[in-house]
């Protein structure tokens, strides 16, 4: 019996330090983690929680997740949070 691949769901982790713990805007956009582009929540999760916990000393760095299947079909959508 042959297994079907799971569909393809892209999730983009990057982060960066902010300005301000209250809000999201970066203290240099150039200076950007592109962490990378996984095939699914589960491991882009693994790699953001990887990269929050190594950065736990930098109160101002925060990594987050972007559902890049949902920008590339809006009508996807699902339950997961959107970044973190």
């Amino acid at each position: 019996m042959t297994e079907t691949p799971a569909k393809q769901l892209p999730h983009l982790v990057f982060g960066g330090e902010l300005v301000s713990l209250e809000g999201t805007e970066f203290r240099d956009l150039s200076k950007l983690d592109i962490v990378g582009v996984f095939p699914n929540y589960a491991s882009a999760h693994a790699a953001w929680k990887a990269k929050a916990q190594s950065t736990v000393d930098n109160a101002h760095m925060r990594y987050f997740i972007v559902h890049l299947h949902r920008l590339l079909d809006p009508t996807s959508g699902s339950g997961e949070a959107a970044a973190r």
